[in-house]
C-alpha cells in the first residue's frame, strides 16, 4: 500500500481522500507550495498532516487561536501521532518541556501562534531542527481584505525568510474572495503553487433567514423540538450573550456561554463543557468557535446578523462537520444593522492603522455589511447567494434552503420601483431609506417636513401601498443594483446606471401616452400600463402558502436526519462514547464521530475487518476502541 494511503487509513481511519486532498498532498510531497481553499469540514487538516508524517523533518503549523491548536493536537495524539502546540496558554514549565521535546525530535507536527514565531526561544529552536513544511491555517488572516485580518500573520513572511532553508509552504482557508486569494499568493510569496479550490458548497447544511417579532420565543420554540442536539447560538454583543444564556438556563437547557469578558479560566471551562457534551448548547460571540473541530454540532443559530458573509459562512460552517444534515438559522432585525455599524466604527478606531487605511477598511466593512443585509432579504436561493459572493456560480435552486422550499408568486412592481427611484433623483440623492419611503408613502413625519419632501412631486405617489411592501421593493432595488446605499456615517440612497436607464425608459414611454387606451399599442407596455419588456421590468418574488411549504420542508429534514437503521443502538453507542470520553478526558467526537456511530448502528459489524470498513475507524482507533464498541453491537445483534 502507498505510504500516504497507509497513513490515511491507519491514523485517520479513511479509505480514500476527499475531493482535492490528494492533489494537495502530492504537490506538497513533491516540494511544491500549495494553496487550498476548501469549505469548513472538507478536511483541510488532512492535506498538511499526511505529508507532515511523511517528511523527514518537522512541520510547523501556524494557527490563529488556542482552541484550534488544542483541538487538533488532541486529535493527533489520540490517533498516535506526537504533536504539540506553542502558545500563551502554556506555563513556563510546559513551554520549556515542549521546546526540549521538539529539540529531541519527539514531535512531527508543532502548532504555533503567529505571535510566537519571532521570539528568541522559538527562533533558536527552528535554527537547530529541520523544518520540512510550514503550513498556514486560516490563511485569509494575512489579507487586509480578509474578514479577520491579523497583522501578526505578516510575521510569517519574516519567519520563513530567516529559516536556514526554505520549506514547502502550504496555505489553507475556508473563505477567500478573489482579492483575498491574490493577497495570500502574493504576500506569502508562494512559488509556482498548486492551487485547489474545491468549491464552497456545504450540501448538508440547511439555510434559513427568520424575522421573528420575538427572537427569544422563536429560539425557545426551536430548542424545545431539538433537545437532544448540540448547537451554537451566536450573538453580536456580550450583553446579548448574557441575556440569552440566562433565558435558556431558566428554561432548563444545558447551556453555557463564551465571550471576551469572561476570565480565561471560565472561557476554558465553558468551552470544554461544550466540546465534551456536558453542556451541548453554547451561546457565544464570534470570539468562540474558530477551529473548534466538534463534529456533532447539529445547528448554528445566529441570534443577530453578522457583519459580513465571510463571517456568517465560517460560523455557520461549524455545523455538520461530520457531513450529516445540520441547520443554519439567521434571526434578523433592523437593530442588527445599527449594532454592526457601531461595531465597525469602533473596530476602525482601534485598528492601529493610519487614517487613510482606517477609512478604507471601514468603507470595505460597511459594503460587506450591506451585502450581508441583502442576504436577509433576498427571495432567491440562499445557498446560491453565498456561493455567488465567493465567485462560484451554479443553479438558482438548491432544494435545501428556506427560499427553495417556499413557493413564490411573481408581482410586477416596475411602476412602484420607478416612483421610488424618481423620489431619489428629484430629492438630489441626499436622503436615506426611511426618508425616501416616508416621502413616496405620503407620511407626515418630522424628517419629511424637515427635508421638504412633502413638496416633492413624488410625495404620496404610492400612498395606497403599505410601508412594508414599499420596503420590500426598495430592498429588491438595492439587491438588483438599481440603487445603492452609501457607506458614510449617514448612508444615503444614490442612483446607479441601471436605475437611471430604467427610469429614463419608463419616463420616455410615459410621455408618449396621452390616454390609457394608447398604452396597449406600445411595444413594451401592456393594456394595464405595466412595462412588458423584460429588460425594463422589476419582478418581486413574494412567498405564498408559507405555513404549508415550511411544514413540508420540516418533514423532509426529519426524514433526512433519521438515517441510523437502528436508532436505539445508536443511542446506546452514543451513551457509551460519552462515558468513555469522560474517563479519558477527551471530547466524545474524538473517539468516534456521530457519522461513525450511525454507520455502526446500520451495518452492525461484528468482526475486525467489518469494523475497519466503517468510515472513521482506522487501525489505531480500532486497537483503542474497536472491541469495546463491537461488544455492544454484538449484544444488540444477538437480541434481534
Amino acid at each position: 500500500m502507498d505510504k500516504k494511503y497507509e497513513i490515511l487509513k491507519n491514523i485517520f481511519g479513511y479509505d480514500t481522500f476527499r475531493e482535492g486532498q490528494e492533489t494537495l498532498v502530492d504537490s506538497a510531497l513533491s516540494g511544491r507550495d500549495v494553496l487550498g481553499i476548501m469549505p469548513t469540514g472538507a478536511g483541510k487538516s488532512i492535506c498538511f498532516q499526511v505529508p507532515a508524517l511523511m517528511f523527514e523533518g518537522i512541520t510547523i503549523v501556524v494557527s490563529p487561536l488556542i482552541s484550534l491548536m488544542k483541538d487538533q493536537v488532541a486529535a493527533l495524539n489520540q490517533a498516535g501521532v506526537h504533536a504539540a502546540y506553542i502558545n500563551s496558554s502554556l506555563t513556563e514549565g510546559q513551554y520549556r518541556k515542549a521546546m526540549e521535546n521538539a529539540r529531541r525530535g519527539q514531535y512531527k507536527i508543532i502548532y504555533v501562534a503567529p505571535e510566537r514565531l519571532m521570539t528568541d526561544s522559538f527562533q533558536s529552536l527552528v535554527q537547530e531542527v529541520d523544518i520540512s513544511m510550514t503550513a498556514v491555517d486560516e490563511a485569509h488572516c494575512i489579507s487586509q481584505w480578509g474578514q479577520d485580518f491579523r497583522p501578526s500573520y505578516l510575521k510569517i513572511v519574516e519567519f520563513i525568510s530567516m529559516l536556514p532553508k526554505r520549506p514547502v509552504i502550504a496555505a489553507y482557508t475556508a473563505t477567500a474572495t478573489k482579492q483575498v486569494k491574490e493577497d495570500i499568493l502574493c504576500i506569502l510569496g508562494l512559488n509556482d503553487p498548486t492551487v485547489v479550490v474545491t468549491g464552497y458548497d456545504r450540501k448538508n447544511l440547511y439555510f434559513a433567514v427568520k424575522k421573528p417579532k420575538d427572537k427569544k420565543a422563536q429560539l425557545l420554540d426551536y430548542l424545545s423540538k431539538n433537545r437532544e442536539k448540540s448547537g451554537i447560538i451566536y450573538c453580536n454583543t456580550r450583553k446579548i450573550v448574557e441575556e440569552v444564556e440566562m433565558e435558556l438556563r431558566r428554561a432548563g437547557y444545558p447551556v453555557t456561554r463564551y465571550h471576551a469578558g469572561l476570565t480565561d479560566a471560565e472561557r476554558k471551562q465553558n468551552q470544554e463543557d461544550f466540546i465534551y457534551d456536558r453542556r451541548p448548547v453554547m451561546v457565544a460571540t464570534n470570539a468562540f468557535g474558530m477551529g473548534i473541530d466538534k463534529s456533532n454540532v447539529r445547528y448554528v443559530i445566529h441570534y443577530n446578523m453578522p457583519k459580513d458573509i465571510e463571517s456568517y459562512y465560517q460560523e455557520a460552517g461549524r455545523a455538520g462537520r461530520d457531513g450529516e444534515p445540520a441547520e443554519c438559522f439567521l434571526y434578523y432585525s433592523g437593530q442588527d444593522v445599527r449594532i454592526n455599524e457601531f461595531l465597525i466604527g469602533t473596530q476602525a478606531e482601534n485598528s492601529g492603522l493610519d487614517d487613510e487605511e482606517r477609512e478604507l477598511i471601514k468603507e470595505r466593512d460597511l459594503d460587506r455589511l450591506r451585502k450581508m443585509t441583502f442576504y436577509c432579504f433576498t427571495n432567491e436561493c440562499l445557498r446560491e447567494y453565498i456561493l455567488r459572493y465567493f465567485g462560484e456560480y451554479g443553479g438558482n435552486y438548491c432544494g435545501n434552503c428556506e427560499n427553495c422550499r417556499t413557493e413564490f408568486e411573481d408581482m410586477d412592481v416596475t411602476e412602484e420601483a420607478c416612483h421610488i427611484i424618481r423620489m431619489v433623483l428629484t430629492s438630489h440623492e441626499r436622503y436615506g431609506i426611511n426618508a425616501v419611503l416616508d416621502g413616496v408613502h405620503g407620511s407626515d413625519t418630522a424628517k419629511v417636513r424637515q427635508f421638504r419632501l412633502n413638496q416633492n412631486p413624488e410625495y404620496g405617489s404610492l400612498k395606497d401601498r403599505t410601508l412594508v411592501r414599499l420596503r420590500q421593493i426598495l430592498n429588491d432595488l438595492l439587491l438588483k443594483e438599481y440603487l445603492f446605499l452609501t457607506t458614510s456615517d449617514y448612508p444615503v440612497l444614490k442612483m446607479t446606471k441601471s436605475g437611471r436607464e430604467l427610469l429614463a425608459y419608463w419616463e420616455q414611454q410615459e410621455k408618449k401616452m396621452e390616454n390609457p387606451e394608447e398604452w396597449a399599442s406600445q411595444e413594451s407596455f401592456g393594456s394595464d400600463g405595466r412595462v412588458t419588456d423584460p429588460a425594463f421590468r422589476i419582478i418581486l418574488k413574494l412567498p405564498k402558502e408559507q405555513e404549508r411549504t415550511a411544514a413540508k420542508g420540516q418533514e423532509k429534514k426529519k426524514k433526512a436526519v433519521a438515517d441510523a437503521k437502528y436508532p436505539d443502538l445508536f443511542e446506546q453507542l452514543r451513551k457509551y462514547r460519552y462515558e468513555l470520553a469522560q474517563k479519558e478526558h477527551v471530547p466524545p467526537y474524538i473517539i468516534f464521530s456521530d457519522k461513525t456511530l450511525k454507520e455502526l448502528s446500520t451495518f452492525l459489524p461484528t468482526t475486525k475487518d467489518a469494523m475497519l470498513e466503517i468510515n472513521g475507524i482506522g487501525t489505531v482507533k480500532y486497537d483503542k476502541y474497536g472491541e469495546r464498541f463491537m461488544e455492544i453491537v454484538r449484544a444488540y445483534a444477538e437480541k434481534m
